[in-house]
């Protein structure tokens, strides 16, 4: 192996070994190269909405503070590499080769062996522990890629464990109630370590509960142990008010990323960032932890990308993130026409996830992209719900139909799959 392109290649190739719930692969790769898990400070994010803002917010803030950073989060928007970044600079091509090399002939040992072959999220992930092992960062937030319980991830040993919101999504893998689903997300609470959630449904909370009390892990929840209010969506972003114990009256944030959903995950990375700093083991000022969390910004999550008409691409890719969004647009876009541009992945539920914005879009357009498993532009027009709307096959057609409609005050909203925006983004230049 030559090249960061062929490095690349052969990471990629994985992908048709898909998704293979299960720990023994990684630990079988791990104990081969030294544990390199054992040797870095972490905190673990699962949840079914919400992850990389949270991850983004509690970045930006340790950042802001002057500390360093290594964030894993999945998947990737603009760039491979930045799946595994430090302070925000994504791997080099040089190191993700350097650590493939290391990597490859383990996994095709490992092949051999009744564990069979390793997957793609898998050999990254084992990729991102090296890394991170040998860059010594003050902490690294690692993403749950799936679920949790059976994440290759959860070889983990975190000092802090945070659940953000549970919802109906990977239902074929994680379950079909939101008690399985909470059970696969708290598989990641490990023993003596804190978790902090903002789930909100009772029968989500007691599976967290009840692990939490098995694992004898202190648990925070929000609206017991600490509250979000949304006060006002601004030009520029949002504002809400934050209390917990510390400060009964609240103190008054603001965020630059849209939606009153985000509330919630910058309140759950304010409780986190609070936590680190009662243990004593970091130091974040009030006035640092405001301005680490105005300053996040998450590429994808209701991202403006062009002005004058507005066009807005945002990763919502399952019900929840879809009712998040219809309430942004109301919130900020309310009085103006809406046009869509959607597409998804065959697996999602994406009937439902249209029917959401049935009340909200003035016209919509169905596509399809480059991905083994898009639906096509036909099948989403054939459930679609809304009574203005038709298909256009190539995406980057259907992009330029829908603009050359378009009239300044309008909006073009872009939506229904990570993978989607991920390759749509790259036609909108000067973004980062």
């Amino acid at each position: 192996m030559n090249s960061y392109k062929e490095a690349l290649e052969w990471i990629h190739s994985l992908l048709k070994f898909g998704i293979k719930p299960g720990l023994k692969r990684v630990e079988w790769l791990l104990e081969r190269t030294g544990n390199p898990e054992k040797k870095i400070t972490c905190i673990h994010i699962a949840g079914t909405n919400g992850k990389g803002s949270t991850v983004e917010y509690i970045r930006s803030i340790m950042n802001k503070a002057g500390y360093s950073v290594g964030t894993f989060t999945s998947p990737y928007l603009i760039s491979f590499n930045e799946r595994v970044s430090l302070n925000r600079v994504p791997i080099a091509d040089e190191e993700l080769l350097h650590y493939t090399r290391i990597v490859k002939p383990l996994v095709e040992e490992v092949s051999l062996t009744n564990l069979g072959s390793p997957t793609e999220f898998e050999v990254i992930t084992v990729i991102s522990l090296l890394y991170f092992a040998d860059k010594q960062p003050d902490i690294v937030v690692y993403e749950t890629g799936l679920g949790g319980l059976y994440d290759s991830t959860n070889v983990i040993t975190p000092i802090l464990s945070l659940i953000t919101n549970i919802g109906f999504d990977h239902m074929g893998i994680l379950g079909e109630t939101l008690k399985e689903i909470a059970f696969q997300k708290a598989g990641i609470i490990k023993r003596g370590v804190p978790i902090i959630t903002t789930a909100d449904q009772s029968e989500a909370r007691e599976v967290i509960d009840r692990k939490a009390k098995e694992m004898n892990a202190e648990n925070y929840y929000l609206d017991r142990d600490f509250s979000v209010v949304h006060v006002e969506s601004t030009n520029s972003g949002e504002r809400f008010l934050y209390t917990d114990s510390e400060v009964h009256r609240g103190i008054e944030l603001e965020i630059s990323m849209m939606g009153t959903h985000q509330i919630k995950n910058a309140g759950l990375a304010v409780a986190a960032v609070k936590h680190l700093t009662r243990s004593g083991k970091f130091n974040i000022s009030l006035s640092t932890l405001m301005d680490g969390l105005r300053e996040a910004i998450w590429a994808g999550r209701f991202e403006k990308v062009s002005h004058s008409p507005d066009i807005i691409i945002d990763g919502a890719h399952n019900q929840q993130g879809v009712a998040a969004l219809k309430q942004t647009l109301i919130n900020h876009y309310g009085s103006k026409r809406i046009f869509l541009l959607f597409a998804a992945l065959e697996d999602k539920a994406y009937a439902t996830m249209m029917q959401d914005l049935v009340s909200v879009v003035y016209e919509a357009c169905f596509t399809s992209f480059d991905f083994p498993r898009a639906a096509s532009a036909e099948q989403l027009l054939a459930e679609s719900p809304l009574e203005n709307s038709y298909s256009i096959s190539s995406w980057r057609e259907a992009l330029q139909h829908v603009k050359d409609q378009l009239e300044e005050d309008d909006i073009l909203i872009i939506t229904g799959s990570l993978y989607f925006i991920s390759e749509i983004r790259k036609t909108f230049t000067n973004l980062e």
